[in-house]
């Protein structure tokens, strides 16, 4: 056993689970999240989550997205600060389509 797993088995947390950070989630490039932000916004046109207000804002946004990428790939590729700038990005518009498609409207 690790030395973690002894560390929570001698607190007596064994049964608790302990967080795993957002990043551990598999990677997926940048025109893979593109691709599923496009067919979750497509889904919820056609099931009627998303009016078409809330649709043409978001696929606006995510353009905006793709030519920010663009933009960052242009001046030598993409560093990893640029990366992560995308990645936190994609994060908050994948949670306005989520938000949008739940709120009801």
């Amino acid at each position: 056993m690790n030395r973690f797993h002894l560390l929570i088995a001698g607190l007596g947390l064994a049964g608790v689970t302990v967080p795993v950070a957002a990043s551990a989630a598999p990677w997926q490039s940048i025109n893979a999240r593109q691709a599923r932000l496009d067919q979750r916004i497509d889904q919820g046109i056609r099931s009627g989550k998303l009016d078409r207000r809330e649709a043409t804002r978001l696929r606006r946004d995510s353009r905006q997205l793709v030519q920010l990428e663009t933009r960052y790939r242009r001046s030598g590729g993409l560093s990893n600060r640029e990366r992560q700038d995308l990645n936190r990005r994609f994060d908050a518009l994948s949670a306005r389509v989520r938000w949008d498609k739940h709120d009801r409207r």
